[in-house]
């Protein structure tokens, strides 16, 4: 055959079938799939803080470690809501003409899942020590350091956004930790990792490959919830699991004056909406707020806190709870 003699027209052929092909099976079912899946409602684009903190995320690696997608299975319910759904994807957009850099779903887990990071762990004043030195807030921590988004400065101006790290970790530098706009890039794009809420009404996909919960002995339905797991979960990267703190960067709740004195309205109205009244100390999130915690979780957490490390303080039941949740509820909003 004349096809097979001319190697001009056997390449150009193979060519046409190639791009064919590719049209066919690549191109084709892409853009069908970008039109059937659009944003949620309530998605927020990324903000150009943030696009310059997502390329830093990039370039310094993170993507090895962390994913961004909530499979659908039980185990993943620590990392969002619910779990990932195309849509939540499909306002990324590539890096440019040259990298297509953009969804970071990831592959592997040598650190947490982040997709709903922004919401999980919102301080940026943890974020910030955590990124200086990981091993502060997390002992057990395998991740590396990054101190070359930081310097220190001995007198730092008021710009300066100042990261309160224990002297320890300062290897004998005199001076304050400063972030650097990259730092600051990055803890952005960090922040803006949140699950987004499905549009009102609409149900979501449950979890799959639910575990069996063994029930223990004695264990009654309806029991109350562990504060124990509560505080693990939301308050043990800050305040430590020996409720100590962190000196110059979180306070201790061993022996608080807030934990154990009588001013359950200023307790409450903390946890649920945050604190920011020392300038010693990061600021702490809204973290019941964020969380969505009932005045049960509430009541377990405080009761958790006051009985712990030495800690003797005069336990609360949920219905004290719910009045004062309610009001600061009503005085957030005004």
């Amino acid at each position: 055959m004349e096809l097979f003699d001319n190697h001009k027209k056997l390449f150009g052929t193979a060519a046409l079938f190639f791009v064919g092909l590719t049209v066919l099976v690549a191109v084709m079912p892409a853009i069908r799939n970008q039109n059937m899946n659009q944003p949620l409602p309530g998605a927020e684009p990324l903000s150009p803080d943030a696009i310059k903190g997502k390329a830093l995320f990039v370039a310094n690696g993170c993507v090895a470690c962390h994913t961004q997608q909530v499979r659908n299975i039980d185990m993943d319910k620590t990392w969002g809501s619910r779990p990932s759904l195309a849509a939540d994807y499909a306002d990324i957009h590539r890096t440019d003409l040259w990298r297509n850099t953009a969804t970071l779903m990831g592959t592997e887990r040598t650190g947490p899942d982040l997709t709903d990071i922004g919401n999980r762990q919102p301080s940026k004043d943890w974020n910030l020590v955590h990124l200086y030195n990981p091993r502060i807030v997390v002992k057990e921590s395998i991740m590396p350091a990054y101190p070359w988004l930081f310097a220190v400065k001995k007198e730092p101006s008021k710009s300066d956004v100042v990261v309160n790290v224990p002297s320890e970790y300062l290897d004998g530098q005199e001076g304050k930790v400063v972030a650097t706009r990259d730092a600051m890039y990055l803890i952005a794009y960090l922040q803006s990792l949140k699950q987004t809420k499905l549009p009102d009404g609409t149900a979501a996909p449950a979890f799959l490959y639910k575990k069996e919960e063994k029930k223990t002995a004695g264990a009654a339905a309806g029991a109350e919830p562990d504060g124990q797991a509560i505080f693990t979960a939301n308050c043990q990267s800050c305040h430590q699991a020996n409720g100590e703190g962190l000196p110059g960067a979180f306070p201790p709740l061993k022996g608080s004056s807030v934990v154990l004195g009588d001013n359950l309205e200023m307790y409450v109205d903390i946890i649920m909406n945050g604190y920011d009244a020392k300038a010693e100390f990061g600021v702490m999130p809204p973290v019941g707020t964020n969380m969505q915690f009932t005045e049960h979780e509430v009541a377990a957490l405080i009761n958790y806190e006051r009985t712990s490390w030495g800690n003797n303080g005069k336990k609360v039941t949920p219905e004290e709870v719910k009045k004062i949740v309610d009001f600061v509820k009503l005085k957030a909003a005004e």
